[in-house]
């Protein structure tokens, strides 16, 4: 269990503490211990069950921000093999917030691609906390390329809070290397398979996420923008980011509803961070069923699934007169694609 915890995570932890301070009891004064232990085991499973199969929205995005969460390097090195990074846009400069590479999945060569977080206070500010400049976007769109060149699916893993909207990243032309990411993956030629590991963040997100299948472990959350943001924008009030959640409808759960992912990954009851190799496996089982499937496509029938895929996600409202009375109807946009 990590140092950094959460106060639903805190009962649970006290439960540990007692089980572990039994045991070294029992270890130095050879008294048998063994059925007050399993009580409190069977009693801290049962608790977690209750507590992290009741999340509110919010504890789920505190969750997939959780400091100890695996991020892409941790599910690169159990999942991956003979991962080799490679770095620059050719342009600019080279992004560490977004790591590229090669890699094989079960001896299958594929290319690579997630945003990464820092441990330390260092490596978050040398990684600028998951949050990609332009170049970052632009060296994921050359290893895209490369990808599709040499006929290798491509793997996004998304944990970002958005794109970096500092200056610099405005003066380089971040809207416009996020909007080329978007227009270039709705064309390749390749199978993409994204998974929403931790924080899926607006256009920080969406840049590498334009993909076949889209699947999110249980506790992330995939967003148009932060629940603080819309908090700040809607009711004046950041604070009231917990009633922003809600009514964003951004956890797994509400997006597989409504058609924005394919698939939620399981996690270890407590989280990722709980078991990174478990969620590695449940990840690594969903990209190699997701590539079987997509492999029989041929590639104009891969490019054009992406783009029905996302021309045919959500619903809104119109207004229409007709015979000077207003008339209200809800449209989907696939049958706006002329």
């Amino acid at each position: 269990m990590s140092e950094f915890l959460l106060d639903f995570e805190k009962p649970v932890v006290e439960l540990e503490k007692k089980i572990l301070s039994l045991k070294v009891s029992a270890e130095h004064s050879k008294i048998d211990f063994s059925s007050e232990i399993a009580d409190l085991e069977e009693k801290k499973e049962k608790l977690k069950k209750e507590i992290y199969g009741s999340l509110t929205s919010w504890q789920k995005v505190m969750l997939a921000r959780h400091p100890s969460r695996p991020y892409t390097l941790d599910y690169v090195k159990f999942i991956c093999e003979n991962f080799v990074e490679l770095h620059g846009d050719r342009a600019f400069g080279d992004d560490p917030a977004l790591v590229c590479g090669l890699a094989t999945i079960d001896n299958k060569p594929v290319v690579v691609i997630g945003h990464q977080k820092g441990r330390t206070v260092q490596e978050n500010i040398d990684r600028n906390f998951g949050m990609a400049h332009p170049e970052g976007y632009r060296k994921a769109l050359r290893l895209m390329k490369m990808a599709e060149k040499f006929n290798r699916p491509i793997v996004t893993f998304i944990d970002t809070a958005g794109a970096y909207p500092g200056i610099a990243a405005e003066e380089r032309g971040q809207a416009e290397a996020i909007a080329r990411n978007l227009r270039e993956m709705s064309s390749l030629e390749v199978p993409v398979i994204s998974i929403i590991i931790g924080e899926g963040g607006s256009g920080g997100a969406i840049g590498i996420g334009v993909a076949n299948k889209v699947a999110m472990l249980e506790n992330a959350y995939y967003s148009v923008i932060s629940p603080e943001g819309c908090a700040a924008i809607l009711f004046r009030d950041a604070s009231k980011s917990k009633e922003a959640t809600e009514a964003l409808k951004i956890t797994a759960k509400d997006l597989l509803k409504n058609g924005v992912i394919d698939e939620i990954i399981k996690e270890p009851v407590g989280g990722a961070h709980v078991d990174a190799v478990e969620t590695a496996m449940n990840i690594k089982r969903f990209i190699n069923k997701s590539l079987a499937s997509l492999s029989k496509m041929s590639k104009q029938e891969l490019a054009d699934d992406r783009y029905d895929k996302f021309r045919k996600i959500g619903v809104f409202e119109e207004e229409t007169v007709k015979n000077k009375k207003s008339k209200s109807k809800k449209t989907n946009t696939k049958s706006r694609r002329k």
